[in-house]
């Protein structure tokens, strides 16, 4: 069995961009530790961040199973969202 790793995601939906990856490997207290101050920090700034906390074997599978980060479709996917 592999280890799980933990990987923070923080996307800029005003800037349409990933702007931060940050990497806890499997310490997943300080992950959520994380998680929870950053969504805290933009829960009333009235931004359009969005924090991501995934479990995965390694970064190269968190971009494929989540690439839609990564390749800017997140973005545009809220427009489409409704048809």
């Amino acid at each position: 069995m592999s280890v799980l790793n933990h990987f923070l995601l923080v996307f800029d939906h005003s800037k349409a961009q990933l702007d931060d990856i940050r990497e806890f490997g499997s310490d997943a207290a300080l992950a959520m530790a994380e998680y929870a101050r950053l969504e805290r920090q933009h829960l009333n700034e009235g931004d359009q961040i969005e924090i991501i906390l995934i479990g995965s074997d390694s970064l190269d599978t968190v971009k494929v199973t989540h690439a839609n980060y990564f390749d800017g479709t997140v973005a545009v996917s809220k427009y489409f969202a409704g048809i």
